[in-house]
């Protein structure tokens, strides 16, 4: 089985969560829930849609852009790396 592994890189902590995956990509929405850069689905939802999350460096506003590995995103100055795990 393959994971996710997120990495969120912050002044104050690091936090590493596993995410099971069939497929190679995972959401945007998911890897921010994930990540605990947003709590619900709908506050992930809200900081997409309202300009505040990058994706390789980029302004990203859907919310199911499939993210793979070495993927960095962004929000409010806080970022994270997807990596695949085998």
């Amino acid at each position: 089985m393959r994971c996710f592994l997120i990495l969120l890189f912050s002044p104050n902590f690091l936090h590493l969560t596993l995410y099971d995956v069939l497929m190679d990509t995972i959401s945007l929405n998911d890897a921010l829930k994930l990540s605990g850069m947003a709590e619900t689905g709908g506050q992930a939802k809200l900081l997409i849609q309202s300009g505040q999350v990058k994706v390789n460096g980029v302004v990203e506003t859907r919310r199911k852009k499939q993210l793979k590995e070495g993927d960095v995103i962004e929000v409010n100055g806080e970022e994270f790396t997807l990596e695949l795990e085998n």
